[in-house]
């Protein structure tokens, strides 16, 4: 069972590097600890921590579910393009698989492209074993969008399965939409624009900083300041791990919490905070 857990590390934690948009730099890694310091000491862990043997059993429902639900969205139109099985074996190798968990990865793609698959039955499953670590199920959403955006930039009924989806791991449609813009920020120029001209950032990368941190311009400085310790209390590495995130998913996390300080930045230099 030690395998499983370690399958599932590979998958929640390599997500995060799969997502972000480069390697954190040293000016930026000196940052993140000294925000980690000041804003998220009050990131109180959660106390509930399950044994080796419920990790286990998540880390295999995880991987499971992971591919098997990657395999059905991405034949969502009746077939299966090349685009899709690109988008899905990039998956694999962003999260450095070995053979053995490739060729595992790929039977549950298979498995999940069948018409005798039930997607309400696996993610019941998956949202059973998840039970008290939300996190998770939003890392696994993440998954889900990041393979779709890739395979068909989320076009056709793909959109509304990737919705009846989160449902039933019960996030709405307002966090949908927001994984979906942050994927799509990461993948545009937002991070690139403000790491190479670091002058405040034009007006298109300020609404995008404003929609990383889930507020906007109307709202006041202190506001701002809320919103930016809100997210980062949200994605704190530490409060993520007592809450049952891998220590291979830590990573991940502190690239997403990059994107939230960059995004803070940004803002802050141009309101003067």
């Amino acid at each position: 069972m030690a395998t499983s857990v370690k399958w599932t590390g590979k998958v929640v934690g390599g997500v995060l590097g799969m997502l972000t948009l480069g390697p954190i730099g040293a000016a930026v890694g000196l940052l993140l600890g000294h925000q980690f310091d000041e804003q998220t000491n009050d990131a109180e862990p959660d106390p509930r921590l399950g044994s080796s043997e419920n990790l286990a059993a998540i880390g295999e429902r995880f991987f499971r579910a992971t591919f098997r639900v990657m395999g059905y969205l991405a034949k969502a139109d009746g077939r299966i393009s090349e685009r899709e099985i690109s988008a899905a074996r990039g998956v694999m190798s962003e999260l450095h698989l070995n053979p053995v968990q490739v060729r595992a990865a790929i039977d549950h793609f298979t498995a999940g492209k069948q018409r005798n698959f039930n997607p309400a039955e696996e993610l019941t499953a998956l949202r059973q074993a998840c039970q008290g670590r939300p996190e998770l199920l939003r890392v696994f959403l993440e998954i889900q969008v990041r393979a779709a955006l890739s395979g068909n930039n989320l076009e056709g009924p793909v959109r509304e399965l990737i919705a009846r989806v989160a449902a039933r791991l019960g996030i709405s449609n307002l966090e949908l939409a927001q994984i979906e813009t942050v994927l799509r920020i990461r993948t545009g120029s937002f991070h690139q624009s403000y790491t190479r001209n670091n002058n405040g950032g034009g007006v298109e990368q300020l609404e995008q900083a404003y929609k990383v941190l889930e507020t906007t311009a109307a709202a006041s400085k202190a506001e701002i300041v809320k919103a930016y310790r809100r997210q980062l209390s949200r994605h704190h590495p530490d409060k993520l791990k007592a809450n049952g995130l891998p220590d291979s998913m830590i990573e991940h996390a502190k690239q997403r919490t990059q994107q939230i300080i960059e995004a803070y930045e940004l803002i802050r230099e141009r309101r003067g905070i």
